[in-house]
């Protein structure tokens, strides 16, 4: 990776009139502000179809995109959308209303759908039909979950009779045949995010953007993957997990945080050289050029939790796959693996040799740096001057509070680090953050667009520990302004993190 910087922004988050940000006009134009900014890299959260709390981190597929996604307004130009059909209720502009949403948009999908049938040129149902086959590995069971999932009111798989939850071979192509149309229009779906994707991601990359994009290492229970292969995860005869993936107690939460994500079974997935993983990696690459992955350290060792605990206090380590993984993905996918190791938390020496042995940059987030005083002030790995260059610096995650909040909610000692340090008075301190990152010697420095913009509390994306209210934040439309991207780049020009192009 060569010097560069970027900005971290879920594209739900775009703005637009549809009540969530899409891969559309809204998508094109930050693009052009990232282009205009000096901005190299757009970070993102996993692109899957969302279940329950609307987390990416608990995807429904490792596969899929997530249809909400799909823009409207570039439907409407390809023809399979009327402009009359784009007329809908009014959605809030600063939030996400998940539910409202969901119950318009996959209803204006399905009136794309019949268009398509009725409309679609000879090439356009060629290239449908290439997608189904190019991507049916991962595709037809897809279809079929989400397929029956939406005929069992959205319920978990392990609520569906037991001929479907338990995949019993008559069952499920008896029920197949008789929702042919309902699976085509799920395979329409997937088609349509993909070619929009494609469209997207070309355009970044004409202007030298990369997109970065996020691996969760453990996958959701409610998914495709667990659904249509049990064997793979550490379940009970009736498909419930025995034991949960989560952390313990750390600077997030007192009790830990009990992800409940099943946990695998490394032994049968070693089996096939780590198949899943082969293609799960292989697939992502196909969308993004750079992949964070989520929890790194749990590939070293994973925290297990009993499945009956309600915190994650009990539970214990339990050694991961290791370098016996890479070693499968780096003999299929090549010696390079372009990805980042999000290695925060509890990172043990055996951790960081892992990584390190990978030849993989970590992360280092600044307010984490201000935080730790252990051995003194200057001691953090996380603060600039302790920096390596096979890093990315972050001012903050998707899981920490902005800048400009966390910077309210500090005490005076902490303030007193900061301004000392920074040499600041604290009255921009979003932009000494940023300011930190970008001299940094790390060979990549990213932000969230809520750091730039100096956002309170009030827009983070994530807080850990909680449930509602979570994922929903977005961008106002009239915040990208010339004078912002003029800003970002002069700085960028500074510590010489301007783009050169892709590859």
């Amino acid at each position: 990776m060569h010097r560069t910087s970027g900005i971290v922004l879920h594209p739900t988050s775009l703005p637009g009139p549809y009540g969530i940000g899409d891969l559309g006009p809204g998508a094109y134009r930050f693009v052009d502000f990232l282009d205009a900014s000096g901005q190299g890299l757009w970070q993102m959260l996993p692109l899957g179809p969302t279940g329950y709390g609307d987390s990416p981190y608990q995807c429904l597929s490792a596969f899929a995109g997530n249809p909400l996604l799909i823009s409207p307004g570039l439907l409407a130009e390809d023809g399979w959308l009327d402009p009359s059909d784009l007329a809908g209720p009014t959605f809030p502009a600063g939030h996400v209303a998940f539910g409202a949403v969901r119950r318009w948009k996959l209803d204006l999908l399905g009136r794309g759908y019949r268009h398509f049938l009725a409309r679609a040129p000879a090439a356009d149902r060629a290239a449908f039909g290439a997608f189904c086959r190019e991507q049916t590995h991962w595709l037809e069971p897809y279809v079929l979950y989400a397929g029956l999932k939406s005929a069992h009111d959205q319920r978990p798989w392990t609520d569906w009779p037991a001929g479907l939850a338990l995949r019993a071979p008559a069952a499920l192509a008896a029920w197949g045949e008789a929702h042919a149309e309902r699976l085509e229009r799920e395979r329409f779906l997937q088609f349509l995010f993909a070619r929009q994707w494609r469209r997207l991601r070309a355009y970044a990359h004409e202007r030298g953007i990369r997109l970065v994009g996020d691996i969760p290492i453990f996958v959701a229970h409610d998914s495709s993957e667990v659904w249509s292969h049990p064997e793979w995860f550490q379940l009970d005869g009736q498909g419930r997990p025995t034991v949960v993936a989560g952390v313990p107690p750390d600077y997030f939460s007192a009790t830990g945080q009990r992800w409940g994500n099943p946990l695998y079974r490394w032994d049968r997935l070693a089996e096939d050289d780590y198949g899943f993983w082969v293609d799960r990696l292989r697939h992502t690459l196909e969308l993004v050029d750079l992949v964070r992955i989520d929890h790194f350290r749990g590939f070293e060792a994973y925290w297990e939790i009993p499945a009956e605990e309600e915190t994650a206090v009990r539970g214990r380590w339990v050694p991961g796959p290791g370098p016996d993984l890479f070693r499968a993905l780096r003999r299929v996918l090549g010696d390079d693996l372009p990805l980042i190791a999000e290695d925060l938390g509890v990172i043990t020496d055996d951790v960081e040799d892992l990584r390190d042995d990978l030849a993989l940059p970590g992360m280092a987030i600044l307010q984490f740096a201000f935080e730790s005083t252990a051995g003194g002030f200057g001691r953090s790995p996380y603060l600039p001057h302790n920096h390596r260059r096979r890093l990315v610096v972050y001012t903050g995650t998707h899981d920490n509070n902005t800048v400009c909040g966390w910077w309210a909610a500090a005490g005076e000692p902490l303030r007193d680090h900061v301004r000392r340090y920074l040499n600041t008075d604290g009255a921009e301190v979003h932009w000494d953050f940023i300011r930190a990152a970008l001299s940094s010697v790390a060979e990549a420095a990213v932000f969230p667009l809520q750091d730039a913009l100096g956002l309170g509390a009030e827009a983070c994306m994530n807080r850990p520990g909680t449930t509602e209210g979570n994922w929903t934040w977005r961008l106002a439309e009239d915040a990208l302004t010339p004078d912002l991207a003029a800003r970002l780049r002069d700085l960028s020009d500074l510590y010489g993190r301007l783009p050169y192009g892709v590859g």
